[in-house]
């Protein structure tokens, strides 16, 4: 699949005419309709819209963790129609970073055993070295052995955002990243997010009802009732 894949092209995402139907009281339920859009590598775009809009399920789509009713949607010149379940976790595993509003972090891994995870996955030798740098960019160069039951809600993030960009990932999609945080702790995400985004060049794609959230983003792309406006 390496080989079909184009480092090169400026735009990271392209898609489409997408849309989203589902079967709900065995009737047809339209959640996205005729989206398209492209975004370029290294850009920040902020994905808003209402409760019930389809932010989430067009992040899911982006990822390839849902699959459309129709359209396309390429992620670096590949084409996530033409890839099976397999493919497409390979390409996740390849380019795509993850962070979550609940942080998703293992609760029996401490948190240098959560960073280092989907680089052992990958069978990187250097995990634990480089899981322990990013955790210390991250500020939490003292709390390697504490597992997520000993963290606070911020340093459960500050762990998400170091296991996603751990792999140096040239997409990095968000989901509400500072929903579940205070607004003095999300001020620290927000800032902490965009200086490792900057870093490290990552295309950051976030879904957010957080205001100061989306204006920190260059570009934003707003839904209401499954349609851009």
């Amino acid at each position: 699949m390496n080989s079909q894949i184009d480092k090169n092209t400026s735009s990271i995402i392209h898609v489409d005419n997408l849309c989203k139907t589902v079967t709900s009281n065995n009737s047809p339920l339209t959640i996205l309709s005729s989206v398209s859009f492209t975004i370029k590598a290294a850009e920040s775009v902020a994905i808003i819209g209402a409760s019930g809009s389809g932010k989430s399920t067009l992040l899911s789509l982006l990822a390839g963790l849902d699959v459309a009713s129709s359209g396309a949607i390429q992620i670096l010149g590949q084409s996530l129609g033409e890839l099976n379940e397999d493919g497409r976790a390979a390409l996740r595993n390849q380019v795509i970073g993850f962070v979550f509003q609940s942080f998703q972090l293992l609760t029996n891994l401490n948190a240098l055993e959560n960073v280092m995870l989907p680089l052992e996955l990958t069978g990187n030798k250097q995990a634990k070295k480089l899981a322990t740098e990013l955790l210390d960019r991250v500020g939490l160069s003292q709390r390697l052995t504490h597992t997520p039951n000993q963290l606070s809600g911020g340093e459960q993030q500050r762990v998400a955002l170091a296991r996603a960009f751990v792999t140096q990932p040239k997409i990095l999609f968000a989901d509400e990243p500072t929903g579940n945080l205070d607004s003095t702790t999300g001020d620290y995400i927000i800032d902490l997010l965009f200086e490792l985004n900057t870093e490290h060049q990552t295309t950051l794609v976030l879904v957010t009802h957080d205001q100061r959230l989306a204006d920190r983003c260059e570009r934003t792309i707003e839904l209401q009732a499954g349609c851009i406006v």
